[in-house]
């Protein structure tokens, strides 16, 4: 009886001692694997970071890095406790390159523990930096590239300011899904700020200017942004301001106010302006 509650006892000991390692194991709340990547088997989430928009420097060719911004997401993984022997570094940096390689990634610099690649699918350009040490865990480091939304939009005072001293100026805050001309729901701040600026000076006409990146035909952005523009002119329209002292235009992408080499530069140039008349 003593040897038996003795043998009780140790297992006891052993079963509490082993319970924190296998809450360990299992993926931190919230966290789970990117929808481009799975996870190396027999594996677990540490931790992990997703923000709608931030930078990432990238190591590139050459020893020099590269600035990337948009969806960003951090994911790190363990091997479970029971893996043995552990992935090396090696191994587990060439299983993620190999992966991506698959569905059509391509590495762009690599080193001794970390590897940068470059994966564009549907349409969406993704930079991926993944690292490994020699204890069996590797980091995962993604960057959907992309510009920011715009979510703040300027009040009547600062259109009124532009106005004054250029005759124009942009309207941020006025949101289309890409290739449509149908305003989307969260533009109506930016709209009811312009309703503001025109009821404040009975006497102020506007062109409203629709404008577009260098993408795709140079008709289709012309009747683009015309659309576009004629879109905020009967939302104008809606809150009370006169037709006649409203006017659409496009200028398609003939007024570019950035280079379109860059997504940062495209999503400046897509814009609605307003020029006084």
């Amino acid at each position: 009886m003593k040897i038996a509650s003795s043998l009780l006892l140790g297992l006891l000991a052993a079963s509490i001692l082993s319970a924190p390692c296998r809450a360990e194991e299992k993926d931190a709340k919230g966290c789970q694997d990117h929808p481009v990547l799975n996870r190396i088997p027999n594996y677990w989430i540490q931790s992990c970071v997703n923000k709608p928009f931030d930078a990432y420097k990238f190591m590139v060719a050459g020893g020099k890095t590269n600035t990337v911004e948009g969806q960003f997401w951090n994911i790190r993984y363990q091997p479970l406790a029971s893996l043995s022997p552990k992935p090396g570094t090696l191994q587990l940096l060439r299983n993620v390159e190999n992966a991506l390689k698959r569905i059509g990634g391509a590495v762009l610099a690599t080193d001794s523990s970390k590897e940068t690649l470059t994966l564009t699918k549907d349409g969406k350009e993704l930079w991926l930096e993944v690292w490994a040490d020699y204890k069996g865990q590797y980091i995962l480091t993604i960057v959907q590239k992309d510009a920011m939304v715009q979510q703040l939009a300027a009040n009547a005072d600062a259109f009124a300011d532009g106005l004054r001293t250029t005759g124009h100026i942009a309207v941020d805050g006025i949101f289309f899904d890409t290739g449509k001309a149908a305003l989307k729901p969260q533009s109506s701040a930016a709209i009811a700020e312009v309703v503001k600026l025109l009821k404040a000076d009975a006497g102020l006409k506007v062109f409203v200017v629709g404008h577009t990146d260098n993408a795709g035909a140079v008709d289709g952005n012309m009747t683009l942004s015309a659309n576009r523009a004629q879109a905020v002119v009967q939302a104008l329209e809606g809150g009370g301001i006169a037709a006649a002292r409203l006017r659409a235009f496009g200028a398609g992408p003939y007024a570019p106010v950035a280079s379109n080499s860059s997504e940062e530069g495209r999503a400046k140039n897509r814009r609605v302006e307003l020029v006084k008349q």
